[in-house]
């Protein structure tokens, strides 16, 4: 039996691709074992799969100063150790790692085992973490057609971002039931990301008395960033984190706010949600989440507002614009063609566990 090790983690984008794949990876055959940090959301996420988890220590490496920078690297080193003695121990045919700081030492460490591992960049340009481990991986799967030209020639893939295949068969009425909102009101649904986007939260509580004039809200707003002062407000239902009725409130959404992460926007884009994009600030962020949120919008899948252009009247005009021109939306990501990112990834994952 052939056996992969999977690895990704700090983000839910990190995971998700992950878990897309796992169903067809077990089809194929695989025996299949999860390397992620000691308590990362990829813990939970993957312990609930029934899938053996295993923890490492993981350090971020920071572009910018803080103290932990001279912590972090040490981290790092006990990373490598630790899934150098994993690796050994699995003996796994090829490592697929999905992003995020705790797979630089499993990619490295893969290497120096002669363990094949592909690596997938869901941005337009290489986060820092798989700029560590492209050096080390025999093939870079990216999303964007742009990514292929900074990526080397005999790495570079483009295969897209494997999409829960759960996501595209929600049921409305369940999602009716769920959230106890009404059939006859068009319904807002707003991600802020795994982690709870302060600013779009913000931004979205604060038109709440003028939205719900003509939608129904229903916000992810992240863990720890529930607002308990809302909980009786008529139309407007929060949850910090959902997994298992995400389908179903896709299905009742009309139509959506979301930070630009790449895994998120390619879900939603696979789903044909019009939507508006608020990419997290180049302040912030190495600036992916703008070049993400642009290149949708160029395609005509988008409409976008950058953080810094935030206030109360421009939102409001721009869920009402994208409400009303839903339909052009709509068409733009019929007319896309949706690559079969799963069957090309597992495929290649095949290719090189032989």
């Amino acid at each position: 039996m052939k056996h992969i090790v999977l690895t990704g983690g700090g983000t839910a984008g990190h995971v998700t691709p992950n878990i897309a794949m796992i169903p067809a990876l077990q089809e194929k055959g695989f025996q299949i074992s999860y390397i992620g940090s000691y308590d990362g959301i990829e813990k939970k996420l993957i312990e609930e799969m029934g899938i053996p988890y295993y923890g490492i220590s993981s350090g971020k490496l920071r572009r910018y100063f803080d103290p932990k920078n001279f912590t972090d690297p040490f981290k790092v080193l006990k990373g490598y150790q630790e899934a150098r003695k994993l690796l050994k121990k699995l003996k796994p045919d090829v490592v697929f790692s999905k992003g995020g700081f705790v797979t630089v030492p499993v990619v490295i460490a893969a290497k120096h085992r002669k363990i094949p591992a592909i690596i997938h960049e869901s941005d337009m340009t290489p986060g820092l973490a798989n700029k560590l481990c492209i050096p080390s991986a025999v093939k870079v799967c990216c999303n964007f057609p742009e990514t292929v030209d900074k990526l080397p020639s005999d790495k570079a893939v483009l295969t897209g971002t494997p999409i829960r295949q759960e996501l595209l068969n929600g049921n409305k009425l369940a999602a009716l039931k769920f959230t106890g909102l009404k059939p006859d009101k068009p319904v807002l649904m707003v991600i802020g990301g795994s982690l709870g986007s302060v600013a779009v939260n913000t931004a979205v509580r604060q038109i709440l008395p003028e939205l719900l004039k003509d939608f129904q809200v229903v916000h992810l707003c992240g863990k720890e960033k529930l607002d308990e002062s809302l909980t009786s407000l008529d139309g407007y239902v929060q949850y910090e984190y959902i997994k298992k009725e995400l389908a179903d409130l896709f299905a009742l959404s009309d139509i959506v706010i979301s930070r630009a992460g790449a895994n998120a926007i390619c879900e939603i884009s696979a789903l044909k949600k019009p939507n508006l994009l608020i990419p997290l600030s180049a302040n912030a962020s190495r600036g992916d989440q703008i070049l993400n949120a642009r290149s949708f919008e160029k395609l005509g899948y988008s409409k976008v507002l950058e953080e810094e252009e935030l206030n109360n009247e421009i939102l409001l005009k721009t869920i009402r614009d994208l409400y009303a021109n839903k339909d052009s939306y709509i068409k733009a990501m019929s007319e896309s063609s949706q690559m079969d990112s799963i069957g090309k990834i597992v495929q290649m994952i095949c290719e090189y566990a032989k």
